[in-house]
This record gives structure tokens, C-alpha cells and sequence, in this order.
């Protein structure tokens, strides 16, 4: 298998339950630029999930179909980035050291902390997910997917490994060159012009809330670790889809240029 495929396994691999023969390169890193390449697949995956509802033979019911998404988006990804952002959530809890909260993070056990993260941000999910399943947006799940995951890129790329001793998390931060944080964002670019100027806009906006969530990670835990990735992944995703919902109706409209607001 050629280098550049391996990364693409690795990145699979690494962030999803999709997979296929074949060895990956044990440089994790180069999994980095196919980063958005995943979150578009995973989009198109509950993308198509929409239309084949749409055709089954009964009433719409936009919070079944919402539910099954929700599903099926954990199903994929394996919960791993929820994982992490019930971690993070358990180490908030009072006034501790940075020490003490990463031990916590390292905790395979969720506290009421974690639970309750847990609770807000599914429930968010299956709410913006309902909204835009009966305004028929649910075209804007592919970017959203494809943005969350490039900024995880962001953040690998510009800030330390927090942890002292050995990670995943490690590996990709060690490996994480100029040249692959800007082919995962020319991706993120790239994917994002058939939305017209809604999609540039919405990758402006997430770098910068993934700098300003970067900002606090230098401040509070010195860098970067496997569980802040998967926190930011659940809560970009998560504002994404909030704003994408607040129109409250198809705000895609195409033309021969491509998808601009009607």
C-alpha cells in the first residue's frame, strides 16, 4: 500500500470504525491531512441516512430519524471523542492542580461531571439534528463533520502534548508538520466551496473558536491531549449544528455557481 493510502487507513483507523486490509504507517501523524476526508465520509454516511428516511412509507418523524443519526454517528466513531469530553468535564470539578486534572482525564471511570456532559450534549445533538431533518438542511452535516475534524488538526499542530509520559496523542503532536496542517485545512477549504459563502464563513468561525478553546487548553493543562481533542471535536460540532438550525428552513439553494443562501 502506497504512503499516502496508509495515512488514509491510519486516519480511519484512528477515528472511526471503518476500516480495510492493509498495513498502517507507523508514522501516525501522516494520518493528519486526512483528517477532513473522514469527517466527509462520515458526513455523507448521515447525509444519506436523511434521504433513504425520506422515502420510507410512513408520516415524517424528523426526531426518529434524529435519534438514528445520533446513533449511528456514535456507532461510527466509536463514542471516542464523547469519551473525551466526559474526561474533560470530570476534571472541571473544583479547584485542582493541573496534575490532578489530567490523572483524571487519565481515569477510565465518568463521574457526575462527565454523565452530565454526556446528557447536554446529546441532547443537543438530537435537538439541532431534529431541526434541520424537518427543514431539510441536513445537507450542512457533511461540513460540520468535515470541520470538526480539520480542527482537531489545528489544534495537534499548534500546541504541546500536555502529558509527560508516552500516548497516541504524542505521536500525532510529534509528527504534526506545517506542510500537513495546511493540506488538512486546503481540504477543509476545498470541501467547503459548494456551500458558496456560508462554507468559508463557517471554517473562519471554527478556527477561531478552535484558538480561543487552544488558548485555554496552553492555559489550564500547558498543551494538547488525546481527551481535549475529543472535547472540542463534540463541542464544534455541537455549536456548528446549533447555528446551522436556527434558520429554521433550507437555507441552501443552488445555482450554477453552487450552493448560496436563498
Amino acid at each position: 500500500m502506497a504512503g499516502p493510502l496508509k495515512g488514509l487507513l491510519s486516519a480511519f483507523r484512528t477515528l472511526t470504525i471503518i476500516s480495510w486490509p492493509g498495513k498502517e504507517d507507523k508514522d501516525l501523524a501522516s494520518a493528519l491531512p486526512w483528517f477532513p476526508v473522514v469527517g466527509l465520509v462520515l458526513g455523507i454516511i448521515l447525509y444519506a441516512i436523511t434521504r433513504v428516511w425520506i422515502l420510507m412509507p410512513f408520516e415524517p418523524w424528523p426526531a426518529a430519524a434524529a435519534l438514528i443519526i445520533l446513533a449511528t454517528e456514535i456507532w461510527l466513531t466509536r463514542g471516542l471523542h464523547l469519551d473525551g469530553l466526559a474526561d474533560w468535564a470530570d476534571s472541571l470539578g473544583g479547584l485542582l492542580s493541573r496534575e490532578r486534572r489530567l490523572e483524571i482525564m487519565r481515569d477510565p471511570g465518568v463521574g457526575a461531571f462527565g454523565v452530565l456532559a454526556l446528557i447536554l450534549a446529546l441532547t443537543a445533538k438530537w435537538i439541532a439534528f431534529e431541526r434541520i431533518v424537518a427543514s431539510g438542511s441536513m445537507l450542512w452535516i457533511i461540513l460540520i463533520l468535515i470541520f470538526s475534524r480539520d480542527m482537531m488538526v489545528e489544534l495537534i499542530a499548534t500546541l504541546p502534548y500536555a502529558r509527560s509520559g508516552r500516548g497516541m496523542g504524542r505521536d500525532f503532536v510529534a509528527g504534526a508538520s506545517p506542510g500537513r496542517r495546511f493540506i488538512s485545512h486546503g481540504l477543509g477549504l476545498i470541501f467547503s466551496i459548494p456551500f458558496g459563502p456560508i462554507g468559508p464563513a463557517l471554517f473562519l468561525l471554527s478556527i477561531l473558536l478552535t484558538r480561543a478553546y487552544g488558548r485555554r487548553c496552553q492555559k489550564i493543562f500547558r498543551g494538547i491531549t488525546g481527551d481535549l481533542l475529543g472535547t472540542w471535536n463534540e463541542v464544534l460540532e455541537v455549536i456548528l449544528l446549533l447555528l446551522c438550525a436556527l434558520p429554521g428552513k433550507d437555507i441552501l439553494c443552488y445555482t450554477g455557481w453552487g450552493w448560496v443562501l436563498s
